[in-house]
């Protein structure tokens, strides 16, 4: 490093990476609170294994911490995840109805199912990332998928109807 010390480097990582990680948070749980406490608790442990952590996959280790933290449910305590509609509008040009629906439509899924969804369609990462994520086979992660856009594609007429 020239001249940056490792707190402001990685300050200015979490300034860059912040907003990314909330929305993938929130992809994942589908509750804003419970978003915030995944990408506290983090970053909390990527910055105690910030010198370990090399540059050029800082972002693949930070979403498998993030990941981690998410499947463990330590992040959800005592708290009831619920879907809430986000406390400002959508911007101009953007279907907030047809997202809602998905975001509830992906509360139905477990959370191993949503994390693939997740991760293959939402951060449109490739079938083997996702499984070195989630260490299992490749096989698993197309299966899951495959099992989970099928049971979106259930409820998806049901909630135009609706």
């Amino acid at each position: 490093m020239t001249g940056v010390t490792e707190q402001e480097d990685f300050s200015a990582y979490f300034t860059m990476r912040v907003q990314r990680f909330r929305r993938l948070a929130y992809a994942m749980c589908g509750d804003w609170h419970g978003a915030e406490d995944l990408v506290q608790a983090m970053f909390v442990r990527l910055y105690r294994n910030w010198r370990k952590v090399r540059p050029a996959t800082v972002d693949a280790y930070a979403r498998k911490i993030l990941l981690n933290v998410y499947l463990s449910g330590k992040h959800r305590a005592d708290r009831e995840i619920v879907v809430d509609p986000p406390d400002h509008p959508a911007p101009e040009g953007r279907d907030s109805d047809a997202r809602l629906d998905l975001e509830r439509m992906l509360t139905g899924l477990t959370p191993r199912q949503r994390a693939m969804v997740v991760l293959r369609f939402l951060e449109d990462l490739p079938v083997a990332e996702v499984a070195d994520l989630l260490g299992v086979a490749h096989g698993t992660v197309k299966s899951q998928t495959a099992r989970a856009v099928e049971a979106l594609r259930v409820v998806l007429p049901q909630a135009s109807m609706e």
